[in-house]
Order: structure tokens, then C-alpha cells, then sequence
């Protein structure tokens, strides 16, 4: 069982109201719901908007839906929060719909307790709010609040404010985050985890923007989503079949390249093309698209193929020629 709580709150009573945490909250909810396949994800995602003065998300009604969030032992039980956020000396906040002062909302050291004592195997907390990457930290005590199985990804650290993408209407880190669920950090299987999410949106932000702050205490990530495969996984599979070993250089002849220009057809001393190698030469051809293999010797597959000379395995490549010998995928 996968659960998820989604919380996004534009509308605030005393504070500046904000214009893209629900679309935000929306967006999240839609990619977590089902894999990129059409079968469930997160079923039925819980999400809590506070878009109105009538359509309210109080503190209380955070903290309550967080304890629920984490009173059993689902597989993964995952918390994004879009708006308004706190820090002082005492460490950080949520705020809901009424908060006045900003300490007065859902405090992160209530979160971290929550999610702590949570017997849920994966508790992963995002938050896309001002000065997030306090959470998991208490000011007052050196030990971290990450226990484990726990991960944390925030927009930004304790000190940096939370943007919104020029002209308004959504987060910058919860655009790079949908992109990262919907396929931008998915491996060769598919599977976005939340290390690769956050590869993603570091690598996004680059060095001088708002900076991303991930704290995790796992010992294996856990897959978010199956977003489509760049690569089909039979093909995948093959990898070790084709590339007996990692340093393996796989020989080509003309045979390999089903295309042949007016002139190369009535050279006979090309060998004409070969169904059966064709069909191999095609794979190896995806595994090219995918870094998986490169030719030696050649710029192209193609001249590689008609001046018989080879190709080889990338670092890539390798990695995943011992996954797959190794029986691991």
C-alpha cells in the first residue's frame, strides 16, 4: 500500500496569499496517481487545497491528516506541502490558511516526530516552501531528526525563499519535480526514485539559483513512479547476451546494415544485408539512442557496420552488462 497526503494552500488570511500551490498540489497528485502505464500508483491520493476564505487548510487540519498520513505501515507514505513557510530561532513551520505570526503554524519538529515514529517502511517528506531545508534540523539539538527510512527533499535550504516560475502560477521546484516523476530522472527501467529527483532539479537549478536540499537515512531508494522506459526490457535483457563480458568488442560487417545506397547494391563485394543481423543490428542501434553502446573506430553505427569494424560498451553500458549478468534486472 502507497499513501500519499498532498496539501497545497494559496489563500492565507493575514499573510500574502500565493498563486500556484494548488495548481502545484494538482499537478503532484496527477503524476503520483498511476504509473506511466495507466495502473496505480499512489491510490487515490488524499489532497487538501486552501484556495478561498471558505476553502480553509488550518494547522490543525495539516496535523491531524499527517498523523493519519503515518499511523500505519504502508509501503511508502509520502507528504508534499506547497506554501507559506516559517523559520525562526525555534526552528521551522508550515503555515496554514489562519497563521498570523508564522510560528504559530504546523511546526517540521511535529513532522519529523510524526513521521519518525511512523512503523510506514518509506517516510518521504517534500516540501515546496520558503526556508524547507530547515526541516529534519532542530537549532536547538546537533542530532538529526532523520531517522530511518525517512527521506526529506525541499525546495530550498533554511535561509533561501521558495520561487515561483516567472509569471507566476506554479513552484520552480515542483515543475523540475512533475518533470523528474514524469520520466526526466527515470532510469533504464523506468523507475524515479527520490535520489534521482533530486539529481534532477539540482543539476536543473544549476550552482547560483535557489538550492535543493535532500536528507535521507536509507538503505535503498525506493521507486516513486514507472515512468516509460526509454529502452524496451527485453532489449535490456539481451545486454549481456550480446556483451558477453564488460570489455567485449562486438564485430560488424556489412551484413549488420540493411541500407544500401544505388551504388553499394550492385557492388558485389558488399555482403548483402542479413535478416537475422539486421534484427540484432537494430537493438544494438537502441542501445546507441541510450549510451549504452558506442562504435570503435567509426562516428556512425552505420560506417562502423559497412567498414566491419565494431562497437563497444560505455561506462553506462558496462554497468548495466553486470546488472543484467548478474541477474538484477
Amino acid at each position: 500500500m502507497r499513501k500519499a497526503l498532498i496539501v497545497g494552500i494559496d489563500y492565507y488570511d493575514n499573510i500574502g496569499n500565493l498563486s500556484g500551490c494548488v495548481n502545484d498540489a494538482h499537478s503532484v497528485r496527477s503524476m503520483l496517481e498511476r504509473h506511466a502505464d495507466g495502473t496505480v500508483n499512489f491510490a487515490t491520493p488524499k489532497i487538501m487545497t486552501g484556495t478561498s476564505a471558505s476553502e480553509r487548510i488550518e494547522r490543525s487540519d495539516i496535523k491531524d491528516a499527517v498523523r493519519d498520513l503515518f499511523s500505519d505501515d504502508s509501503e511508502i507514505a509520502l507528504f508534499y506541502f506547497a506554501g507559506h513557510g516559517y523559520v525562526e530561532d525555534t526552528g521551522g513551520f508550515l503555515c496554514g490558511t489562519g497563521c498570523k505570526s508564522g510560528d504559530d503554524g504546523f511546526s517540521l519538529s511535529e513532522l519529523m516526530t510524526l513521521a519518525g515514529k511512523s512503523p510506514a517502511k518509506n517516510k518521504i517528506v517534500i516540501l515546496d516552501s520558503c526556508h524547507s531545508g530547515i526541516a529534519g534540523t532542530r537549532p536547538d539539538q546537533p542530532v538529526s531528526e532523520v531517522k530511518e527510512g525517512m527521506t526529506i527533499l525541499t525546495a530550498s535550504t533554511a535561509e533561501q525563499y521558495a520561487l515561483e516560475v516567472t509569471g507566476g502560477g506554479a513552484g520552480v521546484f515542483t515543475s523540475l519535480f512533475v518533470d523528474a516523476l514524469g520520466g526526466a530522472a527515470a532510469n533504464l527501467l523506468g523507475d524515479v526514485t527520490p535520489g534521482s529527483v533530486y539529481a534532477h532539479i539540482d543539476q536543473s537549478l544549476g550552482p547560483w539559483a535557489q538550492r535543493p536540499m535532500f536528507k535521507t537515512n536509507v538503505k535503498t531508494f525506493v521507486s516513486l513512479r514507472k515512468a516509460a522506459a526509454p529502452i524496451p526490457l527485453a532489449d535490456l535483457q539481451a545486454l549481456a547476451t550480446y556483451f558477453p563480458r564488460p570489455d567485449y568488442d562486438f564485430p560488424l560487417d556489412p551484413a549488420y546494415e540493411p541500407e544500401r545506397s544505388a551504388e553499394q547494391k550492385s557492388d558485389s563485394s558488399i555482403p548483402a544485408p542479413d535478416p537475422q543481423k539486421n534484427a540484432i543490428f537494430a537493438i544494438l542501434q537502441r542501445y546507441v539512442k541510450v549510451n549504452l553502446v558506442r562504435p570503435v573506430g567509426e562516428e556512425h553505427m552505420w560506417h562502423a557496420a559497412m567498414n566491419s569494424k565494431s562497437c563497444e560498451l560505455t561506462v553506462l553500458g558496462q554497468h548495466y552488462q553486470r546488472l543484467v549478468a548478474e541477474g538484477l534486472i
